[in-house]
């Protein structure tokens, strides 16, 4: 972090392009400080050193063409897209889970306020693709969400820009104590992602059955077994086909919907 100073000196160096790269890559899912980059052109800005107005555009063009690639992959490659983006997390199934409640919960809005959570924001896109949302529609509840964004950052580093002067400048003076924050704070970081793989160890194996195996069973001890179709919302069809004899309940509402299970019965589980 002499290194927050440094970002703000390429910002104004190389202005637009950074930050249009930054957004960009942040958008498709790579590990980049969009947020401190808007600030850093806010300030710009307050210095008369770029212009708002070119800045907003590009930052919000950049964001949206990240959006509308992830957008536009997910509607093809499906959660297959949404794996690769959870890789890293611990737990991708809780991942891809949290990110569709998301949706489940406030429907197309959410995506005007996806930007702001993080794991949602990358994943809100290709999701939004997967689930089959219209290019147009999507479009129209990014560009809000982008804009939001945009707007909200770009304006606390217009707004705050002394301040941040004054922090880079301390950065500088106690660039060796914050070596060792940052230092403590990336053990802590690691220990803190062992032990979620530890928590999770037991989750990371699904036991599965064959279509043959289960068919057999099912002819030959059909009332003992339960079929249950946990399609996540934006891929069941309430009118579409599914197995015969299964019944229905929606992943995003399990603790309702396992009620209506019987415990006294085999339950198979089948998803998209």
């Amino acid at each position: 972090m002499e290194h927050m100073g440094d970002l703000f000196a390429l910002i104004q160096k190389h202005g637009y392009l950074l930050i249009s790269a930054i957004v960009f890559a942040e958008a498709i899912g790579l590990p980049v400080p969009a947020a401190i980059a808007l600030v850093g052109g806010g300030a710009a800005v307050a210095a008369k050193l770029l212009n708002g107005p070119t800045l907003f555009a590009i930052a919000v063009s950049g964001m949206l063409l990240g959006d509308v690639l992830l957008f536009f992959l997910g509607r093809y490659m499906g959660w297959t897209l949404l794996g690769v983006l959870c890789r890293l997390s611990m737990n991708p199934e809780a991942c891809i889970l949290n990110s569709a409640e998301s949706f489940y919960r406030r429907g197309k809005t959410a995506l005007v306020i996806a930007k702001f959570i993080p794991g949602v924001n990358t994943m809100s896109p290709p999701l939004a693709g997967s689930m089959k949302m219209k290019p147009l529609q999507f479009l129209r509840f990014d560009t809000a969400g982008a804009v939001l964004y945009v707007l909200a950052y770009g304006t606390l580093g217009y707004v705050g820009r002394d301040f941040l002067k004054k922090i880079s400048n301390g950065f500088r003076t106690a660039g060796h104590a914050v070596t060792d924050v940052l230092l403590v704070a990336f053990v802590v970081y690691i220990v803190y992602r062992f032990w979620l793989y530890y928590k999770n160890r037991e989750y990371r194996v699904v036991p599965r059955i064959q279509v043959q195996e289960l068919a057999k069973k099912l002819s030959a001890e059909g009332d003992k077994v339960v079929i249950v179709d946990v399609r996540s919302h934006g891929y069941y069809d309430a009118g579409g086909q599914r197995i015969k004899g299964s019944m229905r309940i929606e992943p995003n509402n399990l603790e309702e919907e396992l009620k209506h299970l019987s415990k006294d019965k085999e339950i198979y589980l089948y998803c998209t």
